[in-house]
């Protein structure tokens, strides 16, 4: 599993192939191409080079090798990953929304996203 950093560098969430889960190892939402979806099918935003984005494209979190958006922080210390929940049968995903232009700033936090 690979971390998902806050913008302050914290862990905020694990990423293991298309599928994210919560610091505590709970599914939280699925990556489908560029787009994530939640658990009900709706669309939480888009992920590019490294880069979670919000509706708005602002950045909402980021992987380790990012780039782009903005100056991103000095990460932390990863703590041991959880064990994985079993993921959830996929909902239909939603129509993907226009794409929003991409913000060089900081979009909703983290939690935000991922409970829209």
């Amino acid at each position: 599993m690979e971390p998902i950093y806050d913008r302050i560098g914290l862990v905020a969430a694990w990423r293991r192939g298309n599928d994210i889960y919560n610091r505590d190892g709970s599914h939280a939402a699925v990556l489908d191409g560029s787009n994530v979806y939640g658990h009900r099918g709706q669309q939480l935003g888009v992920f590019g080079n490294g880069l979670f984005r919000d509706g708005r494209g602002g950045v909402v979190s980021f992987m380790s090798r990012a780039i782009g958006g903005p100056a991103l922080p000095e990460l932390s210390i990863a703590p041991v990953p959880p064990v994985p929940s079993i993921p959830p049968v996929p909902a239909v995903p939603s129509v993907p929304l226009v794409p929003a232009v991409l913000s060089s700033g900081w979009g909703v936090h983290w939690q935000e996203f991922i409970s829209a």
